[in-house]
């Protein structure tokens, strides 16, 4: 695997696409890492490896951040860390199959934001909606779309 290839960065507190994003990475040859502040299930796959951290405020954040390059593909629901992904030239993509780009991170930023205050007065109370079958699928479509991306622009 040359070492400019595409590595993966997976935010793997609470994913639920971890079996998804070995499956699709796999097919392209791409390395794998897990990122958590808790345990991870060791794998025996060479191509995935686990990164624990300390279980500081925001270090995986800190780890993925420093650490993703651009045309590698990072995968997290955390709005601030895609923002700093996306401005280091990553691919982004959320678990639901949301890709954060240039053009979307703002909105996503301003999204996140206007939801928090929201929280925070009492306006809303902030449920996340079910994570879905639909959700699952459409985030294989996208990771392979970024996939097949990231390959030839690494070639």
């Amino acid at each position: 695997m040359p070492a400019d290839a595409p590595h993966v960065y997976v935010d793997a507190d609470a994913c639920p696409v971890k079996d998804e994003v070995v499956r699709v990475a796999g097919r392209f040859g791409f390395v794998v890492t897990f990122v958590s502040n808790g345990s991870l299930r060791p794998s025996r796959d060479p191509m995935v490896r686990n990164v624990v951290v300390s279980k500081g405020f925001d270090a995986a954040d800190d780890w993925i951040a420093e650490n993703a390059k651009p045309n590698d593909i990072v995968v997290t629901a955390d709005v601030p860390l895609a923002s700093r992904c996306v401005a280091a030239g990553a691919h982004v993509l959320g678990p639901a199959g949301r890709a954060f780009t240039p053009d979307t991170i703002g909105m996503a930023v301003a999204m996140r934001d206007l939801g928090k205050h929201l929280r925070e007065t009492g306006e809303s109370k902030g449920y996340n909606a079910a994570f879905t079958p639909r959700d699952r699928s459409e985030f294989l479509q996208a990771l392979d779309r970024i996939c097949h991306h990231a390959k030839r622009a690494g070639a």
